[in-house]
C-alpha cells in the first residue's frame, strides 16, 4: 500500500507540530535539551518554530492525514530572526548550552540536512516514516541535493535510515548526554 505524502503548507504546521510533539515526547535528545517544567508546551512550540523555519528556507512534507512529518534545510540557510532565536533560547531555558553537544561542525558542507522526522505514536509501524524519507530524498534531489545528512539520538532510527541508504559517519558520546549518530545519504 502506497502512503500518500505531499509538501506541507503553512496551514499544516500546527497539526505537524502536534505530531512531532507526540513523536518526540520521550525522545532522548529532547528530554536532554528541554526543561521538564512545561515540557509538552515547550516541545510543541519549539517544533512549530523549527517547522516554520524549514518551510521558509527548505521544505516540510507530511504523510497521510498528517500522521507523519519530515523537514529538510538546504546548505547554508538563512538564520531565523532575532525574535525567533530569542524565543528558542527562552524555551530551552537553562539547558540552551546543551543544544550543540555532540553535533559536528559542517561549515563548508553542501549537504542538505534532514532536520526532523516524526510519526505520531498511533501511526508508527505502518511505513509512514519510510514513505516520508523517500519523498524527502526525491524532493531534495529535485532541488539539487547531492547528499543529505542527519543526526539521531535513538539507535532504532539508525536502522530505519540505513534501510533508505544512509550510512553512519560518526557517533558522538558526551558525558550525561544521549549518544548522537551522524548519518549521510549520497546520490
Amino acid at each position: 500500500m502506497s502512503i500518500p505524502s505531499r509538501l506541507a503548507t503553512g496551514e499544516d504546521l500546527p497539526a505537524a507540530a502536534d505530531v512531532l510533539a507526540a513523536a518526540f515526547h520521550d525522545y532522548p535528545w529532547t528530554r536532554h535539551v528541554i526543561p521538564e517544567e512545561g515540557y509538552g508546551q515547550r516541545l510543541w512550540e519549539i517544533q512549530h518554530l523549527y517547522l516554520s523555519h524549514a518551510l521558509d528556507q527548505g521544505f516540510v512534507a507530511v504523510a497521510g492525514d498528517i500522521d507523519g512529518v519530515i523537514a529538510l534545510l538546504p546548505p547554508h540557510p538563512a538564520a531565523p530572526g532575532d525574535d525567533v532565536i530569542g524565543r528558542i533560547v527562552e524555551l530551552h531555558g537553562d539547558r540552551i548550552d546543551r543544544l550543540g553537544q555532540g553535533s559536528p561542525e559542517h561549515p563548508d558542507d553542501e549537504s542538505w540536512t534532514l532536520e526532523t522526522l516524526g510519526v505520531g505514536p498511533d501511526s508508527q509501524g505502518r511505513g509512514i516514516g519510510g514513505a516520508l524519507i523517500t519523498c524527502a530524498l526525491r524532493e531534495a534531489a529535485a532541488r539539487g541535493a547531492r547528499a543529505v545528512r542527519l543526526e539521531t539520538s535513538d539507535e532504532r532510527n539508525v536502522r530505519l535510515y540505513e534501510r533508505h541508504g544512509f550510512v553512519v559517519t560518526g557517533v558522538s558520546e558526551v558525558l550525561d548526554a544521549p549518544p548522537v549518530w551522524s548519518m549521510q545519504h549520497q546520490r
